[in-house]
């Protein structure tokens, strides 16, 4: 018996199972936001006085300048980083041989070899790399930061902020900048957002026609990425689906446990699809389709609950402690088993801010939700000791008067 009903039948890919989604966003959706997202970092860098930003974090460098290529290998070796001026000029550094994959970008004004002093690359030579390196950075610094030495950076190593700072530069916390730019979307922006969610459904749909018994967790994961891969989608960041006893406690990651017929599967996408946009959903069904249990049925209905309850409370102009005060309350024998956070921004990662459960809402957090913003409501429903865990999450839009969903892959009845 498959879960897969006609409610969720549709959210396949109509052309055929053996074909990819196709999107339909226009190119020139495409350049608006990308230098929409280039703004945004420029105005947060005049508002914190920057001369300029370095930045090596993929995603960061993905947000400003649009480049996406091998950004999984560069989370962990530092070959690629991107240095952008106040008055727009972009410098991106690549990693040598793949320069040829960033010319093309109108965001990007110059592209230049980028120097390797991580260990794995310059070894023995990497304090000599760093040198280069660091007087590289302060030459173009000198050419185009117009006087203005404090220079925003959002990660790096020990070695390289000593050497900036060697140098006369004033080092300024780079990621918050990044964060509330990224805060903000724009409608270009929720176009490609939309799209990954569709791909994110359609591999949800997949998920649902193969949870049938004598599937492995690994085996129904893998719908997911293969819906991602094939429809230009990038890679995701967790591999969370579990089956049965193994939801509970949460956050195991899927392996090659047998699902049998009637256990609880519950999934976090947290996919970074086409565009380089995060569709981060959560459901939970039975395999094969069965009715839920009654304890089943419970969690389900008690995550649904909570769901539904906090994202009433998301407007503009409500602010973060506001939420707290106002959010579903978990009852007692849910606490052990709660999650991290009620809700939390999603653009093309998980993204500031990060709202805490109320039972660890517990120091003040500045901020509000503001029209533009896309956030993630979350819920993890389930008894310590107990036979499973629901886990639900939905994506959502701040409007002008409230807030738009942008997933739409049904919940179960219960």
């Amino acid at each position: 018996m498959s879960v897969l009903g006609d409610r969720k039948r549709a959210y396949l890919n109509a052309e055929g199972a053996d074909r990819p989604l196709r999107s339909p966003v226009p190119a020139a959706t495409l350049e608006r936001a990308r230098h929409h997202r280039k703004g945004r970092l420029l105005a947060e860098m005049a508002r914190h006085d920057c001369g300029a930003i370095l930045l090596y974090d993929p995603v960061n460098v993905r947000y400003a300048l649009d480049i996406q290529n091998m950004n999984v290998w560069l989370l962990h070796n530092a070959s690629r980083y991107a240095l952008i001026f106040a008055d727009g000029t972009a410098f991106a550094f690549e990693y040598r041989g793949s320069e040829h994959m960033v010319r093309h970008l109108s965001t990007v004004t110059e592209v230049r070899p980028a120097i390797g002093w991580y260990y794995f690359a310059a070894a023995e030579y990497a304090a000599s790399n760093c040198a280069r390196w660091a007087d590289e950075i302060e030459s173009l610094l000198r050419q185009h930061g117009g006087g203005n030495r404090r220079l925003a950076v959002d990660k790096l190593e020990p070695m390289g902020v000593d050497a900036l700072r060697q140098r006369g530069l004033t080092l300024v916390e780079g990621q918050e900048i990044c964060e509330q730019a990224r805060a903000i979307k724009s409608a270009d922006e929720i176009a490609l957002m939309r799209w990954t969610i569709r791909v994110a459904e359609a591999g949800i749909a997949r998920m649902a026609a193969a949870s049938e018994a004598g599937r492995t967790e690994q085996e129904i994961w893998a719908e997911l990425a293969f819906e991602n891969t094939r429809s230009g989608g990038e890679w995701l960041e967790t591999r969370l689906l579990t089956c049965g006893q193994r939801t509970n406690p949460w956050f195991a990651e899927c392996s090659d446990y047998v699902c049998q017929e009637g256990e609880l599967i519950a999934f976090d996408t947290d996919m970074i699809g086409p565009y380089g946009y995060c569709a981060d959903l959560s459901r939970s069904w039975t395999v094969g389709g069965t009715p839920f249990t009654n304890v089943q049925r419970t969690l389900y209905a008690t995550a649904l609950e909570q769901i539904h309850h906090n994202l009433a409370l998301v407007k503009p102009g409500v602010s973060f402690a506001e939420f707290n005060e106002r959010s579903w309350r978990i009852p007692e024998r849910y606490l052990a088993r709660r999650y991290s956070v009620a809700a939390h921004g999603v653009g093309m990662a998980d993204e500031w801010p990060a709202i805490p459960l109320h039972p660890d809402f517990l120091r003040p957090r500045a901020g509000a939700f503001q029209p533009g913003m896309t956030l993630c409501v979350e819920s993890l429903i389930g008894e310590e000791g107990g036979p499973c865990c629901v886990k639900l999450e939905t994506q959502v839009l701040v409007t002008e008067t409230g807030c738009e969903r942008l997933d739409s892959f049904p919940w179960e009845e219960v």
